[in-house]
């Protein structure tokens, strides 16, 4: 054991004192805790010497032929690794150089994580040093001090010690002050035996644990997801063979969109679409003006008897806000809605910005009760029902959806919150780095229709059970 000037004792078996110089003082309300009889606690600096690392400018790194700096990307789960290394061509202090049974220890780094991370220098083929940002430990009892800086207490009381308002560090008083537990030299190699026995369990232990917390942090929303996966399909509820299938509400939308087309009230269409099944070959087809195509491989799952596949713009209009222009936009400055203030399943109202609004543009860009409004950028598809009574304007980021004759646009919420957990979406975003769903990828994607009565019973039903998940989260 190494001992210099300061030393830490006890004088009877009650209490503990340090000696520094000729000066002899309590220390029980510093000592962590107590130990077997038999055992001393000591300060680090007693029994090792540290050193920080070698400070080297870029123009002494060379690509060959130097001295290998070891730095703290170098210790990797307790283990030296050579993968990445730096080599300088500089004169160094001796005490710089690494000795095998040395302990390198990350002394300072953007994340409190890292900081006090530490690993046993191995049989060195090659001379090497360390990095600035290091503190190397040599001490006799290695091993023994090593498995001690492995523990929770020294990392709580680390990240207690070394925090500062800008950076994460341990500087070599505050490890040189550092209490440590030492017993006798036979009690030391039983405890490196045991743990060197024990470590493989704690490794498997470990890795269980972090399966099981992974598990308790994705299970919720794979199980949202499979639920809306069975309600979308028409599986959560039971299926009535006496409602009213949604064709008849289809055949109702379009009699009523004819009705406007002849007063004149709405143009026609010339790429409507409309979806059917052929009851001879049981095949679902769509046709588009004067073509007709099998689309039986497109439709993404099956659906019950009683349901239609629609577009969205047979059931629905669909629109993006305005465009913030600040040289070219005029009028009132209005609240409006931004993608931000979207989130999944509700509306934050909280952030709102303004931007200028003209009378005549109210219709156009405004935002009504019970609108879907689906992100057109960012989180491309993230979607949330309104339902706020108060009128409110929104931008070009925000698709508004506005369903005609009692469609539930919550189930549609739904429908996209599942596409977008499946990835189906993936497919019809646009863009590279930021992705974008457009208003033509919205067209093409193919969407379930169920009676009515079905939808409000389905999106019921998830809403109970989204409930109850978020109340286990």
């Amino acid at each position: 054991m190494l001992i210099n000037e300061k030393d830490c004792f006890s004088l009877s078996r009650n209490s503990y004192y340090e000696k520094i110089g000729n000066e002899t003082r309590c220390i029980d309300e510093e000592i962590p805790f107590e130990v077997p009889e038999g055992w001393e606690w000591v300060k680090i600096k007693n029994i090792s010497q540290s050193y920080i690392g070698l400070t080297y400018a870029p123009k002494e790194v060379v690509q060959s032929d130097g001295i290998i700096v070891l730095r703290s990307s170098n210790i990797q789960n307790g283990k030296i690794c050579l993968s990445d290394i730096v080599r300088v061509n500089k004169g160094i202090n001796e005490k710089l150089f690494v000795s095998e049974n040395d302990i390198l220890i990350c002394a300072r780094n953007g994340s409190k994580k890292l900081v006090g991370k530490s690993a046993i220098i191995g049989k060195l083929e090659q001379p090497m040093t360390f990095g600035a940002f290091m503190t190397i430990c040599k001490t006799p009892i290695y091993q023994y001090v090593y498995n001690f800086l492995q523990s929770d207490y020294f990392f709580n009381q680390l990240h207690v010690v070394s925090g500062t308002t800008t950076v994460n560090q341990l500087t070599q008083e505050n490890f040189n002050n550092f209490f440590i537990p030492i017993p006798p030299l036979f009690e030391q190699q039983r405890i490196v035996n045991q743990l060197e026995i024990l470590e493989p369990l704690i490794a498997e232990y470990d890795k269980y644990e972090k399966k099981e917390a992974q598990l308790t942090t994705d299970f919720p929303e794979k199980l949202k997801k499979s639920i809306l996966q069975y309600a979308i399909q028409g599986k959560l509820v039971a299926q009535n063979p006496d409602d009213e299938p949604a064709s008849v509400l289809l055949e109702k939308i379009r009699k009523e969109k004819e009705q406007l087309i002849k007063a004149g009230k709405l143009k026609r269409d010339k790429n409507e679409s409309f979806i059917f099944k052929n009851t001879a070959d049981n095949s679902y087809y769509e046709k588009t003006g004067g073509e007709i195509r099998c689309i039986d491989e497109e439709l993404p799952f099956e659906i019950p008897e009683s349901w239609a596949w629609v577009r969205i713009k047979s059931i629905a209009d669909i629109a993006l806000g305005k465009t913030l222009d600040k040289q070219k936009n005029k009028g009132i400055f209005k609240p409006y809605l931004r993608s931000v203030n979207v989130r999944w399943g509700s509306v934050d109202l909280e952030d709102i910005k303004e931007m200028r609004f003209e009378e005549s543009e109210t219709e156009r860009y405004s935002i009504k009760f019970n609108d879907l409004l689906i992100c057109e950028g960012g989180e491309a598809g993230r979607c949330a029902v309104y339902k706020n009574n108060t009128l409110i304007r929104y931008q070009n980021a925000i698709h508004r959806v506005r369903f005609k004759n009692d469609i539930n646009p919550d189930f549609y919420m739904y429908v996209i919150w599942y596409y977008y957990s499946s990835h189906i979406l993936d497919d019809y975003c646009k863009g590279v780095t930021i992705k974008h769903l457009t208003g033509q990828a919205i067209d093409t994607l193919y969407f379930p229709l169920p009676p009515i009565s079905k939808q409000k019973a389905i999106v019921k039903a998830i809403d109970n059970m989204f409930c109850i998940i978020n109340g286990i989260e």
